[in-house]
């Protein structure tokens, strides 16, 4: 019936009993079908980590500076990494790096949650936050 119409006989459930077949166009299904996956894709949202460096001793308007990228990088709906990096002698300043990722955290609190408080790895003190999903 598949080579009257010039079509294709294709298996659909091959375990079932008896099996299951169709006659059906098979280029045009596949063709159809990675339609439906590239359109998938498009409305696929793909969360990226984005990371931002502070020193034990950052001044107030670069704080600010990069408290403001951050936010949007929130608001876009990306994770932030915070870091502190010590450098050198800087490592026994651990105290001024916990304050900066505290007041961090302080300044972005209504947008975003913490994943991973601030924690010591290496050289690198380090926080995680992910945006807040907002409720329409």
């Amino acid at each position: 019936m598949a080579d009257e119409q010039d079509l294709d006989l294709v298996e659909i459930s091959p375990n079932a009993e008896p099996p299951v077949c169709k006659i059906m166009d098979y280029g045009k299904f596949r063709y159809e079908q990675q339609k439906k996956d590239k359109e998938a894709r498009k409305k696929q949202h793909t969360v990226e980590m984005k990371e931002v460096r502070f020193r034990p001793h950052t001044d107030t308007h670069d704080f600010d500076f990069k408290t403001k990228h951050a936010k949007g990088f929130l608001e876009h709906g990306h994770k932030v990494k915070a870091y502190v990096q010590f450098r050198g002698r800087d490592i026994i300043y651990k105290d001024h790096g916990l304050e900066v990722l505290i007041r961090f955290i302080s300044e972005l609190e209504e947008l975003c949650k913490i994943d991973q408080a601030p924690k010591m790895e290496g050289r690198r003190m380090t926080t995680i936050l992910s945006p807040i999903k907002k409720k329409p």
